[in-house]
């Protein structure tokens, strides 16, 4: 098989070829992969900001799409030949952990998913058959970033119509937040980035209200927009420790909620007033989405296939896994919203 392994964090990723496939265990499934997503979580791995690394060497990758080759013994839940969606968030199956690989006499390892390969062992509570009707390039966007996003609004926040929010980060988790709060009638619906190409699009999806952080103070935006009321819900999806922050001011006393799906580097802290507190602001964290990818999938899927979630449309650019290292230059410089690896391109 082929892969992009990580060596030594800080450096590039190295594609591998004629990697030794292990033998099945109970529990694990042999993919070959068709698509697999990036993410912010990758590059943080790759650049070295989520703390040391005790894997290396290692593969990547946390949401994918592609067609069944094997089963190991007591798998149930896929045959050879189904075409599957790939995820980090467990779902039914056997929790089974990730493959050896050998290249050169060298262990790589592995976790219980990885995509960055054009061959992949995965643990079965990994794999979701693909809903009909979903494109294989989509697919891709079910394993991690819309069920992460929408799920913080359809799991966590679960708004009732008319629901202020304010989503900080328009990439790919802030924009599928946008789309579900647009599909519960939130409003308004603040989308805030700084970038207007991405501030467009999130006008497309449904944002009232646009603002470009770079030149507008988000606070006041938000506090002219609300009357000084602020809103009800904030979501942080820009992986900045003090994006988290003007998140949390910007919720109302009382019940506000801010939400934050962003990992800022490792070792980055945030400061709350604890008066906010007190006046009965909240915040917390989103693993996922709170999301049940078995059950929560196919709503996502039929959502998209009745036109009420255009994905394809945060599907920025693809790339070949030979240009897997440009793929995440492209997403640090916040050129994409989101990056496809192709296998067969």
């Amino acid at each position: 098989m082929k892969a992009a392994i990580l060596y030594k964090t800080g450096h590039p990723l190295v594609i591998e070829d004629g990697i030794d496939i292990p033998e099945l265990n109970p529990g694990q499934v042999l993919i070959k992969v068709l698509f697999s997503g990036v993410c912010h979580s990758q590059l943080m791995e790759v650049r070295g900001k989520r703390g040391e690394d005790r894997y290396l060497p290692h593969m990547l990758g946390h949401e994918g799409s592609g067609e069944v080759i094997a089963i190991g013994d007591s798998v149930t839940k896929v045959k050879p030949g189904d075409k599957v969606i790939l995820g980090w968030i467990k779902g039914e199956g056997m929790d089974v952990s990730g493959a050896k690989y050998v290249k050169d006499k060298i262990i790589v390892n592995a976790g219980p998913v990885t995509t960055f390969s054009d061959y992949s062992i995965v643990s079965e509570n990994r794999c979701v058959k693909l809903p009909e009707g979903i494109p294989l390039d989509v697919a891709v966007l079910f394993g991690c970033v819309v069920p992460t996003g929408s799920g913080i609004v359809m799991n966590h926040i679960k708004p009732v119509k008319g629901s202020s929010i304010a989503i900080f980060g328009m990439g790919g988790i802030g924009l599928s937040v946008l789309m579900a709060a647009f599909l519960f009638e939130c409003n308004p619906i603040i989308a805030i980035d700084i970038e207007d190409d991405k501030l467009n699009i999130a006008g497309e999806f449904g944002a009232t209200h646009e603002i470009n952080a770079m030149r507008k103070d988000p606070l006041a935006e938000i506090y002219k927009i609300t009357d000084h009321k602020c809103v009800d819900y904030s979501v942080d999806a820009s992986g900045n420790a003090k994006t988290i922050e003007t998140a949390f001011k910007a919720v109302r006393n009382l019940g506000g909620l801010c939400v934050f799906a962003s990992h800022p580097p490792y070792g980055n802290k945030i400061e709350l007033d604890p008066y906010d507190l007190i006046c009965g602001k909240r915040i917390e964290g989103s693993w996922g989405g709170a999301c049940k990818p078995d059950k929560d999938i196919p709503v996502l899927a039929d959502l998209y296939r009745n036109g009420k979630m255009p994905l394809e449309k945060l599907l920025s650019k693809k790339y070949a896994l030979e240009e897997i290292n440009e793929a995440l230059e492209d997403l640090e410089s916040r050129k994409i919203a989101r990056a496809v690896i192709e296998m067969e391109r």
